[in-house]
């Protein structure tokens, strides 16, 4: 039986918008920086690849900062500060549209509902700012616990927050590498999830 069911944030519950590259852009223009957000977007992957490869992170405000000039390496004083602020903010991102109805679902089920999230400080207010955080039990958050999806560690916070035995709950995520392969690990039982799909999560209430 599924006690608690846990949820992965970026490219699950919201994603960048309207791109990674446009925010990128848009701040960019108030520093003299004019690179399309097609270049930008570009930029940001190759960059978050190499930035995730070895040991993992906790994604801290210095690891963005050095994250954000491989991108931008001609960046002006100010650029990373104003950029770190702009996806602090709403504006910044999309709650994809099944969400909220999936989330109140599975409250009104009396289930422990919470987050397991690779993410730095901004999360909690930003979740409060989206007005996410109502729906959510526990925010088992990287920079919190010291330990990064796929690692057991973050999804042991989980776990103990909740109350609950790794078979007992449910994590639902968008990424083979970090959700499927971690909560797997921890005995979870797993949910993966493209929100591109006509479906995205709302499914994910109807089976639990």
């Amino acid at each position: 039986m599924i006690r608690a069911v846990f949820f992965d944030v970026g490219g699950t519950l919201i994603h960048p918008w309207p791109s990674v590259g446009a925010v990128y852009a848009r701040v960019g223009e108030q520093f003299g920086i004019h690179r399309t957000p097609e270049e930008l977007e570009h930029a940001f992957r190759s960059a978050w690849k190499e930035s995730k490869r070895g040991a993992t992170t906790t994604s801290d405000k210095e690891w963005w900062r050095a994250l954000v000039n491989r991108v931008v390496p001609d960046a002006r004083a100010g650029y990373f500060e104003a950029l770190y602020e702009a996806f602090a903010l709403p504006e910044a991102w999309q709650v994809y549209l099944d969400v909220r109805s999936t989330l109140h679902a599975l409250r009104s089920t009396g289930r422990h509902v919470g987050v397991i999230s690779n993410w730095d400080e901004r999360l909690r207010p930003l979740l409060e700012r989206l007005e996410l955080s109502r729906y959510f039990d526990s925010l088992t958050i990287s920079c919190e616990v010291g330990a990064e999806k796929p690692a057991a560690e973050i999804f042991r916070a989980a776990l103990d927050a909740a109350g609950v035995m790794p078979a007992e709950a449910l994590h639902v995520g968008d990424s083979a590498s970090e959700d499927v392969s971690g909560a797997e690990a921890a005995g979870m039982q797993v949910r993966l999830v493209r929100q591109t799909a006509t479906d995205g999560i709302t499914s994910v209430a109807a089976c639990v």
